[in-house]
């Protein structure tokens, strides 16, 4: 089981989702490094987009994902991985999720809870 990098340009969608509650925590995107460093390390390896480089999430808050399982989808075009959220906050903005905001009868409210204060841990 491999993704089709070469369909997706290189770059392929990774959704995390925390293995026990089933929540969506953040999707960002791998590249063939990334896959492999995820499968050799087992912690979520992505590829930044903005830094055009590989990037350990976690290296540097220590809010890293732990791999519990990896599935890929029909067209071999998307990866979720079922990750344990170490530190409790997936999102660098400080929130658990990083689907932290909700429209609900017109009104946007948050809907994730703070985790930590990006201020202290980004410095």
């Amino acid at each position: 089981m491999r993704p089709d990098f070469e369909k997706m340009n290189g770059l392929i969608p990774a959704i995390a989702q925390d293995a026990e509650s089933g929540e969506v925590l953040m999707m960002a995107y791998m590249n063939e490094e990334a896959w492999d460093k995820t499968l050799e390390t087992g912690e979520v390896h992505y590829y930044s987009r903005s830094r055009r480089t590989l990037w350990h999430k976690g290296g540097t808050s220590g809010h890293v994902q732990k791999v519990h399982s990896i599935r890929l989808d029909c067209d071999d075009d998307t990866i979720l991985v079922r990750i344990e959220q170490i530190g409790g906050a997936a999102c660098h903005k400080g929130y658990r999720s990083c689907f932290y905001r909700e429209l609900k009868d017109g009104e946007v409210t948050e809907c994730s809870p703070v985790v930590f204060d990006p201020k202290e841990v980004y410095k």
